[in-house]
């Protein structure tokens, strides 16, 4: 593996995640592979499953870990080429990754979606940046439109969980929010899905359809109880608008996640790559009952970096 954005990426996602399920059995199994190697985890935004479970997995691999909350403690930085710095901007981003060139091996980057310009963030104007520059390896921590570790972590939890001899039902489900959030994770999930054996669907209100570059002929269901109907997994999460970018259209329907709307499925298991709001997006009675597997996919997240990261330094070793 040379890079790590989109499951593109990946050669064979069912290997990658028995591999992962391998780590998680015996996590200090590889303690000495990244002895000598530096990665360095750098945050344009807030975390904390992404920020703890990389560098624990960095940690299990024997890497040295270096984490920059570049938002907070680095010069600001400039991303516009050809910019005149004669403003607030000290640092041009391709200068700081030259230097992340010299100090490290790996590179990993947290980069949100701006909001703001729909251009911008689907030509993912800050991971490109990385891409374009860096002479090491990029691993996306989430960028304006996918969050591959955290579906790979999803797709572990799903395999995990599932024992019976037939597809299991998987529903990506919107949820309400407070204000507009980007689509990184529904629309890395969409896309994770569509290599995975399962049956997926997606259920969201009207205005509020993903990007069709992901969901691509994935089947949409505006109605949320019709796309429940005999599901396995339930994945919650909330996204803005896409197509009138950012904005949030008004939603008349309740569509926050109860164990009544889990009554017409196959005593689904949920999901929510957190963080979440209670009570928002789903209630109390779902996020603390016996059907969440919240937490647990959280833990996976661990597993998903370690699989990741072990598969990029065996990439490193045979240069």
């Amino acid at each position: 593996m040379k890079k790590f954005t989109a499951v593109s990426d990946v050669d064979n996602l069912q290997e990658i995640i028995q591999k992962a399920l391998q780590i998680k059995e015996n996590p200090l199994s590889e303690t000495e592979k990244g002895k000598g190697k530096t990665i360095g985890l750098v945050f344009l935004n807030s975390s904390l499953r992404t920020r703890l479970s990389s560098q624990i997995a960095a940690q299990n691999l024997g890497l040295n870990v270096l984490t920059l909350n570049a938002a907070q403690e680095a010069w600001n930085l400039e991303f516009a080429d050809g910019a005149v710095m004669n403003g607030d901007t000290v640092e041009h981003i391709k200068d700081a990754i030259e230097v992340l060139n010299q100090y490290c091996d790996i590179i990993a980057v947290r980069c949100f979606a701006g909001m703001k310009s729909k251009e911008d963030d689907v030509h993912e104007s800050i991971l490109s940046q990385f891409e374009k520059h860096a002479k090491v390896p990029v691993i996306s921590l989430e960028s304006a439109t996918r969050h591959p570790l955290q579906s790979l972590a999803d797709c572990i939890t799903i395999t995990e969980n599932w024992t019976e001899n037939r597809k299991p039902k998987v529903v990506l489900t919107w949820a309400p929010h407070i204000k507009p959030i980007a689509q990184a994770v529904g629309n890395s999930f969409a896309e994770w899905m569509q290599e995975m054996d399962v049956d997926f669907v997606i259920a969201n209100p009207q205005g509020y359809d993903l990007d069709k570059n992901f969901t691509k002929d994935v089947k949409v269901i505006n109605n949320q109880e019709e796309a429940l109907k005999d599901a396995d997994f339930v994945y919650v999460k909330n996204w803005s608008s896409f197509d009138d970018y950012a904005a949030m259209p008004e939603v008349k329907e309740n569509w926050m996640l109860t164990n009544q709307k889990l009554s017409v499925t196959h005593n689904a298991k949920v999901m929510h790559c957190l963080p979440v709001r209670r009570n928002v997006e789903l209630s109390d009675e779902v996020m603390d009952g016996e059907n969440s597997i919240i937490y647990q996919q959280a833990k996976n997240r661990i597993f998903s970096a370690q699989a990741v990261f072990s598969e990029i330094l065996e990439g490193l070793d045979s240069k």
